[in-house]
């Protein structure tokens, strides 16, 4: 019999996977536990075995295509077997399908069906829902309910039209705040906003949904012409630039920049790097310096180690730290978990594992989540200042700048030169006010200009 290849889940959190290389090709013989492709989602890339040993009679989706997770991608069985009929037998002893585009088709209904109908089998009776709207992934519907959108109305994105959960996100970001009725009547799909609210705030209300809708401005064309490439944005990239546009627009995004004498951060990493390398602390850098002082930090600022989600805002008790990554994909955020109880050396090399993952695209996708606070780190590139942009649901990311020499007061009214560190703290106004946001931007810097009495507490 043979065997059916669907794309694999990777995390609770990934939706789809974009087939970047097909190592195999129609017609090789292929083992079970040997990669036939390769695949990537927004965090990292992947291998993805065969599963049974055979011929590859069929590849279903090319190269480039963004498949969603559980979907068929290639039929694995003998020399000469129908994989059509295959694909057909995924149904339950259907008839075989017509055409490829059609297999497909029914074996992706029927895999996601009974996927469906596993994970509700403690509950009884989800399974049905799911199937019902294959066309919408779970987390779009859950998301597009928080968000009051209609996800009937919306234009997916995913493979074959497929609504997932950037195009609720999308949809949500493009339209002005609502109230809590208006919410529900977009929802149900009885009206749809439009124009400007004239609720508190700003916000539509259901008055405002009655107003007819503006004619929607015709799409600009593509200009082509010499001395240039356009390249649409897909994949990774298209995923990072729709986040921080939709960081923008959901948040109102405020930023702090102060400085921080680094003369004991730059002593200590001296220190470290010419210490005996039984202790592990040779390879403490700046940055792990600051980790560790943001780390003990935060718990006495709980506003600014919040997440603010649907209206809800959950505050945590333990730091999980993002750190900002840059790899030859794109930005990546992997998570140091209850840095607040690491000691230096185990946030150092946290964050070294960290890095080298998401450097070699071996991430685990489970490591990119679950941040509560986010430290951007540009100082090795002479940036003296810059505005992080939050790293929403977050409410807070601190950006850490290069450090420079900068004329300061002296002994008899002399001018002396001191190395200090750029800081720049960009909160969500909605949560954290001014004030505290100072306190909190101040208290970093305490606590880099006092490094060493942090280490020793």
């Amino acid at each position: 019999m043979a065997h059916v290849l669907i794309m694999p889940r990777q995390g609770n959190t990934v939706e789809s996977c974009i087939i970047t290389r097909w190592i195999a090709a129609e017609g090789d013989s292929v083992s079970s536990d040997l990669a036939v492709c390769e695949v990537e989602t927004d965090k990292a890339s992947f291998d993805v075995p065969a599963g049974a040993s055979g011929t590859l009679l069929k590849i279903l989706r090319a190269e480039g295509e963004d498949v969603p997770v559980l979907e068929p991608i290639a039929v694995i069985g003998t020399q000469g077997e129908d994989w059509k009929a295959a694909l057909g037998a995924a149904q339950g002893g259907a008839a075989p399908a017509q055409s490829a585009q059609e297999a497909v088709q029914a074996a992706k209904v029927a895999v996601q069906a009974a996927h469906a109908a596993a994970q509700a089998a403690p509950s009884g009776g989800r399974a049905s829902d799911e199937a019902a709207s294959v066309g919408v992934s779970p987390r779009a519907r859950a998301r597009a309910q928080a968000e009051g959108v209609d996800a009937r109305s919306l234009s997916g994105t995913g493979p074959g039209g497929r609504v997932i959960e950037r195009d609720v996100a999308a949809a949500a970001q493009a339209r002005p705040p609502l109230t809590a009725a208006a919410r529900a009547a977009v929802a149900s799909g009885s009206a749809a906003p439009s124009g400007a609210g004239t609720a508190l705030g700003g916000r539509v209300g259901l008055s405002d949904l009655r107003r007819p809708a503006a004619a929607p401005a015709a799409p600009a064309k593509a200009v082509v012409g010499d001395g240039f490439t356009e390249t649409p944005l897909k994949g990774v990239r298209k995923i990072i630039s729709e986040r921080m546009r939709g960081s923008l627009a959901s948040t109102a995004q405020l930023t702090f920049n102060g400085s921080a004498l680094a003369a004991r951060v730059l002593d200590l990493r001296a220190r470290f790097k010419a210490s005996d390398p039984s202790l592990g602390l040779s390879e403490v850098t700046i940055g792990d310096l600051v980790l560790f002082a943001v780390s003990r930090v935060l718990p006495r600022f709980p506003s600014a180690n919040s997440t603010l989600e649907g209206g809800v805002l959950r505050t945590y008790e333990r730091v999980h730290l993002a750190l900002a990554v840059d790899t030859p994909r794109g930005l990546m955020v992997p998570v140091i978990r209850n840095a607040d109880l690491l000691s230096l050396r185990e946030i150092s090399s946290e964050s070294k594992r960290l890095a080298a993952a998401c450097q070699s695209g071996s991430i685990d996708p489970a490591e990119l989540s679950g941040g509560t606070f986010t430290v951007s780190n540009l100082g090795a590139f002479g940036i003296e200042s810059f505005t992080p942009v939050l790293n929403a649901p977050q409410v807070a990311i601190l950006g850490v700048d290069a450090v420079t020499q900068r004329a300061a007061a002296g002994p008899g009214g002399s001018v002396v030169l001191e190395p200090r560190m750029g800081l720049s703290l960009t909160v969500d106004h909605q949560i954290v006010d001014g004030a505290p946001a100072a306190r909190l931007l101040k208290a970093f810097a305490d606590a880099i200009v006092d490094i060493d009495l942090l280490l020793m507490a």
